[in-house]
């Protein structure tokens, strides 16, 4: 082994637990990275998409005579063009059931809209060019016939039997009607409560909004009758599964799906969006390469938004102030088309998180998911995890206020015990592992909540108010999928591992190379990763819902092993010494009781150049497909403190801590910026994000001007730490982080302002609490006071 091998092993310096550098970070922060949109292919054309202007109506006709004729036009598209060419939609193909056990039909969305129009910026025709500019003068050319109709944008309005129909295939506009619990039992609980708290709960409407807009660029080989399709995405595996399937309706192996660097996603960008369709079919049909990008305006019409739902909620408790059940009714906005995730926010995520690190032991959730003519709703980080945090949050902090007890106590008394683990909570999971009470103390202590009243009593001197709120998490990641793991060793020396997760700014090329060093003791930095073309793969689960750590640990570990078991026949060989007698520890295979050692990567090496030697494996790598590792439940505590201007109603957060339990962690580093990055996405939700429709359906917040997203200096310095412990449901111990800071956040903040809020008069707001919302109610509560 080298000396720079060595060093490289030194005391663990890259091993798991540390915080390494990310290997991903010199090419980004240097402006070498590769995105989607800075492929360029020869002979590329480029494409437009045609957007109804209207959210609801019927199309009449189209007249695309104009459009054809423009300068630079090579073609334009319709519907009628994707239908004849036998193309499918994409359904939601999850095994849901309305409360009465029978299946949630599966309608398809199409690709363009050929008769009804159902959203603002529905595509309904693609226009391709030669360049980007002569194709979006084109689109503009094509004329569409539309009769407008009246819109429904609000989800309990759309219940109503006089309400606007979005699609027929959905009666009064309901797609799942879910339920979970004892309903009689829970009922029965509140009868007997010394106290029932009730909140109705509005959860905002989100745009994603990552940094890179989407984009993709289709390929047709004619010859072999074979798509490639170049594009942003959580999981190429998974991308092609649903392509292949739904909409190509072709065999897996004449479509490849390759991305590059993602500049962000958080849950939008996994879908099979509607244009992939297009440019896909443009590409087969023109013979050449199609390119398409969204614009910042057209994001907003066309990438799946977030959260929207009303919550009508409640608690109860007995005397002594123990949770005794909690009733959760929800109905949720899913917008103009059921995505192929969408009703799963809402009732089985709401199910599986509501419960958190409490000992409720009885739940009911009954959860409506509906159409509207808005924009369809998808996964964002979370994805159901912090609405169900929210609710419960929210509920116990308005239960204290009502009976007059302190939050912290009311919290620490129903909180999980270590002694009762493994417990079963009322969502019907079982929790493996956790110290929910450590957690919690740990949390008031790093944040000095002993020193909050005389930071109030500053705060007061300055004329200011002062708020603070704890919220408990627990969360539950993604069910288990299959995961491939490979490890390849090259004939340069280098190893690359291979695995169907997808990196889209998580750090995965160096949080699995530390796992790799610890197992197998090899070289950091000769250490490579694939998961970004499905060729390259044999199963994926893609990156979300917190599992990637979980998953491809679990399926690179097991090829590890197998690595190890084949080496070492070769290591026994290299030495002349039996297999039995040997020892692997720290990359090397050494003969127990003497000096004689061998290197993996020289065995890889042997076994490569050697050719066939009888009783021994052609060479060293492995590559397999295993099982994911079950849920996990990470979980932690948030702590807020802020200040509100009476004057003006604006909020700054003053501290914000965060102490969390994800198992294991590989490299601390990256875990903290996750939870940092997570909490302002939840500051965003509580303080500043909306997106609003019209009456008529039009999109009143198209841009940044309009959507307010937080920026560097409404966000302070966010203490992260850490408590492991770890996992008993994978090897690796680890439990997920993504999602933690985004569920924790929402609820810690909007409490923290309404305990500033109350000796005013003011105890509900719902989010976003924009500066203004919070001016309006404390005005309010004075003139209601006097």
């Amino acid at each position: 082994m080298s000396e720079i091998d060595q060093g490289l092993l030194s005391a663990g310096k890259f091993g798991v637990g540390q915080s390494v550098p990310r290997n991903e970070d010199p090419k980004l922060v240097q402006g070498r990275g590769c995105y989607t949109d800075d492929l360029a292919l020869p002979g590329e054309l480029h494409a437009c998409m045609v957007r109804s202007t209207v959210a609801a109506g019927t199309i009449q006709g189209f007249d695309v005579t104009a459009a054809r004729e423009a300068p630079g036009v090579v073609a334009v598209y319709t519907a009628f063009d994707l239908v004849e060419a036998g193309y499918g939609g994409v359904a939601c193909r999850l095994p849901l059931q309305h409360h009465d056990g029978t299946a949630m039909h599966a309608e398809p969305r199409p690709a363009f809209a050929s008769a009804e129009i159902r959203h603002i910026g529905e595509p309904m025709a693609v226009v391709v060019a030669t360049s980007p500019a002569l194709a979006k003068d084109a689109a503009d050319l094509v004329e569409v016939d539309i009769e407008t109709k009246p819109a429904v944008v609000d989800p309990l309005q759309a219940l109503e039997p006089d309400a606007p129909q979005v699609s027929p295939d959905y009666p009064n506009n309901l797609c799942l009607d879910y339920a979970f619990g004892d309903e009689a039992a829970v009922e029965a609980a509140f009868a007997q409560a010394a106290h029932v708290t009730r909140l109705r709960l509005v959860q905002n409407r989100l745009a994603c909004a990552p940094m890179e807009p989407r984009a993709a660029v289709a390929e047709f080989d004619g010859e072999r009758g074979r798509y490639t399709l170049h594009v942003g995405c959580q999981g190429v595996f998974g991308l092609k599964t649903y392509l292949v399937r739904d909409v190509l309706k072709c065999m897996p192996e004449q479509l490849r799906v390759i991305t590059y660097d993602v500049g962000g996603s958080f849950g939008m960008k996994i879908a099979p969006y509607p244009e992939y369709t297009a440019i896909l079919h443009a590409a087969k049909m023109l013979g050449r390469p199609v390119r398409w990008r969204d614009e910042r305006s057209e994001s907003f019409l066309s990438d799946h938004q977030a959260r929207e739902g009303v919550f009508d909620c409640a608690l109860a408790l007995d005397a002594d102030g123990n949770f005794l059940a909690v009733d959760v009714r929800v109905v949720a906005n899913m917008g103009g088309y059921v995505s192929f995730v969408g009703p799963m926010m809402p009732s089985l995520n709401i199910r599986k998180n509501v419960p958190g690190p409490y000992r409720t032991p009885l739940l009911h959730v009954r959860s409506k998911s509906v159409l509207t003519h808005t924009v369809p709703i998808g996964p964002y980080r979370g994805a159901g995890r912090p609405e169900g945090v929210y609710v419960m949050e929210r509920l116990i902090e308005q239960a204290a206020s009502e009976t007059g007890r302190d939050p912290l106590d009311l919290r620490r008394r129903n909180l999980i015990t270590p002694d009762a683990l493994p417990f079963k909570a009322a969502s019907d999971l079982v929790y493996d592992s956790g110290d929910f009470p450590r957690l919690f103390d740990r949390a008031l202590e790093r944040a000095d909540a002993a020193g909050y009243a005389q930071r109030k009593a500053q705060s007061a001197a300055r004329g200011k108010l002062r708020g603070r709120a704890v919220a408990c998490y627990l969360e539950v990641t993604a069910d288990a999928v299959e995961e491939m793991g490979a490890l390849r060793f090259e004939a340069d020396g280098r190893v690359t591992m291979i695995t169907g997760t997808s990196d889209y700014g998580q750090g995965h090329w160096s949080t699995f190379a530390q796992i790799m060093v610890d197992r197998l003791g090899l070289p950091f930095d000769k250490l490579d990763l694939v998961q970004k073309d499905s060729d390259a793969l044999t199963a994926g689960g893609g990156s979300g819902g917190s599992r990637s750590v979980m998953n491809s640990s679990m399926a690179l570990l097991a090829a590890a092993d197998e690595v190890e078991t084949k080496a070492r026949k070769w290591a026994a060989h290299a030495l002349e010494a039996p297999e039995i007698d040997l020892v692997f520890q720290d990359g090397d295979f050494s003969v127990v009781g003497t000096d004689r050692r061998v290197s993996l990567l020289e065995v890889a090496k042997l076994a490569r150049e050697s050719g066939p030697i009888a009783g021994l494996p052609e060479d060293i790598d492995a590559s397999l497909n295993v099982k994911g590792a079950p849920s996990a439940f990470p979980n932690g505590v948030h702590y807020c403190e802020l200040e509100v201007d009476e004057a003006t109603g604006v909020v700054t957060i003053d501290r914000y801590v965060s102490v969390n339990d994800f198992g294991t962690i590989v490299n601390p580093m990256l875990t903290r910026g996750q939870i940092q990055g997570g909490v302002v996405q939840g500051i965003g939700q509580a303080l500043f994000e909306n997106v609003v429709f019209d009456g008529e359906g039009q999109l009143l917040t198209g841009s940044f001007m309009d959507y307010c997203m937080p920026r560097a200096d409404a966000v302070p310095p966010i203490q992260v730490e850490f408590v492991e412990v770890p996992a008993k449901t994978n090897p690796l111990g680890a439990k997920g982080c993504g999602e933690a800071g985004a569920t924790g956040a929402p609820p810690t903040v909007m409490n923290a302002l309404l305990d500033a809020l109350r000796p005013l008069g003011v105890d509900h707001l719902d989010m976003p609490a924009t500066s203004e919302v919070v001016w309006a109610a404390m005005q309010g509560a004075r003139i209601a006071a006097e």
